[in-house]
């Protein structure tokens, strides 16, 4: 019988010796855990802190994404500036509150305890996975509850890969993913899940980025998922996090700029093409946008995945801008060539230009006066030797000076020769105001079809902003 009790005495002094090496030893008159009792913890610093080897420790993880540092397109890369936070249980930091002075929760030097190794599968440095001390500036202690959770922050300045997508700039919204999970250690070892809602994550978030930098939280959204190599299986937490880019910028040195020249170059068809040089205030309003474009080229994204939607917005403006250019030459060569005004108009321009073209775009013709002023000049000057001879006559029966048949002969001539020339004259404006009827008629119509291009195209670009705005 008493053999009986000393074995039963054992086994129960073995079966509880687990749970009485896991509480932590306190002293009457001081405050917490001795300093015994947690040296004794720090000396298991190499060992995972479970009682059951086979039971996973558990680290829940959180951050707040504090600060967007930059975006580099061209290299694929994300530079952000998180706060994270870590709990996970220790199961041999455990105290009983009551017995130390109600002390619930202390301050321990993390480099004393053990730590998961969380690491973030899309940081990108030299060195390898982990994070060094010149990236991430980690706190040196951890909080510690006297149920032995453990709290342990520390600020991360994360240069990770990201597919940025920058069709849409500057109205851009990037999709970045932050892996988050272990590095040595399978899932039979540490197990990880989040420590706060997707939701609660996103407004903390939002609070400290609405005043940072051009760039938004739109949400943060995560999933856990098991990552696989070979036989071995680790457990992952993945967060997608989304951001949008504040446009304001953008849209005043870039896209109002640029209208502002596209508007100019619309109104320069207003200019009269006859008396002003309009191909050279075209020439100079090209020269002034292509410097704008580069001056502002360092503002746009450049990447070898794409080109952004404002960049073929810009080299499309230039493309119409030198259209408008070769339709004033083409107009300016029509109605200032020299050999113009000595060549017929066609009949089949005068029909399809002047006849169907006219009425489309509604020109209004001015009034002929050349057919009447011609007319009366014929009656003026036209005349014959009988009425030369007759004027002769009448001229000296009423006591006027008389002339010779000869001299009268002469100045008849001469005046046949003047309105010869007058006619002449007369007949190169008729067919130089007709070419420049041409001219006006096919300046109105090219304009109208420029005007309609632009319009299209404005159309276009902003449906398809809008569009990608509500998605």
């Amino acid at each position: 019988m008493g053999h009986l009790r000393h074995y039963l005495t054992c086994f129960i002094l073995l079966t509880a010796l687990p749970c009485l090496l896991s509480l932590l030893r306190c002293e009457e008159g001081q405050s917490g855990p001795t300093y015994e009792s947690l040296q004794e913890v720090f000396d298991r610093k190499p060992l995972r802190p479970s009682v059951n080897l086979s039971t996973p420790t558990i680290t829940n993880i959180s951050f707040t994404l504090y600060a967007v540092l930059g975006v580099n397109e061209k290299a694929q890369i994300l530079t952000t500036f998180l706060w994270l936070r870590l709990y996970w249980f220790h199961e041999f930091l455990i105290w009983d509150s009551e017995n130390c002075d109600d002390v619930t929760r202390i301050s321990l030097p993390v480099k004393e305890l053990w730590t998961p190794d969380i690491i973030v599968y899309e940081l990108l440095i030299e060195e390898g996975p982990c994070v060094d001390d010149d990236v991430s500036q980690a706190c040196p202690y951890v909080y510690v509850n006297h149920t032995g959770h453990i709290r342990y922050d520390r600020m991360l300045r994360l240069v990770s890969a990201c597919n940025l997508q920058i069709f849409n700039f500057p109205f851009d919204i990037q999709n970045c993913t932050f892996t988050f999970g272990s590095y040595m250690h399978t899932i039979k070892d540490v197990r990880v899940s989040p420590a706060l809602t997707f939701k609660e994550m996103t407004e903390n978030s939002q609070r400290y980025l609405q005043a940072s930098g051009e760039w938004e939280l739109v949400v943060i959204l995560g999933d856990a998922n098991i990552l696989k190599f070979g036989v071995d299986e680790w457990d992952i937490i993945t967060f997608w996090v989304v951001i949008r880019r504040r446009p304001m910028l953008y849209v005043v040195n870039l896209i109002i700029p640029s209208s502002f020249l596209m508007i100019i170059d619309i109104l320069s068809f207003y200019l009269p093409p006859h008396s002003v040089d309009r191909s050279s205030f075209k020439m100079t309003l090209i020269l002034g946008y292509t410097v704008f474009l580069l001056i502002m080229n360092d503002l746009l994204p450049s990447t070898a995945n794409g080109t952004p939607l404002i960049g073929i917005y810009f080299s499309v403006c230039l493309a119409l801008m030198v259209i408008s250019l070769l339709e004033t030459v083409l107009i300016t060569c029509v109605l200032h060539h020299n050999s113009m005004k000595y060549r017929e108009v066609p009949r089949w321009v005068q029909v399809f230009v002047m006849g169907f073209l006219g009425r489309l775009v509604c020109y209004r013709f001015p009034d002929d006066l050349y057919a009447k002023s011609e007319k009366q000049d014929v009656d003026l000057w036209v005349t014959t030797p009988g009425d030369s001879t007759s004027s002769q006559q009448t001229a000296s029966g009423s006591g006027m000076v008389t002339l010779d048949v000869p001299i009268l002969r002469q100045i008849s001539k001469d005046l046949s020769d003047m309105h010869s020339y007058f006619s002449v004259l007369r007949k190169e404006d008729q067919l130089q105001d007709q070419w420049c009827h041409v001219g006006y008629i096919l300046d109105f119509l090219l304009f109208r079809i420029y005007l309609l291009i632009i319009t299209g195209y404005a159309l276009v670009i902003i449906i398809m902003w809008c569009i990608w705005m509500n998605q």
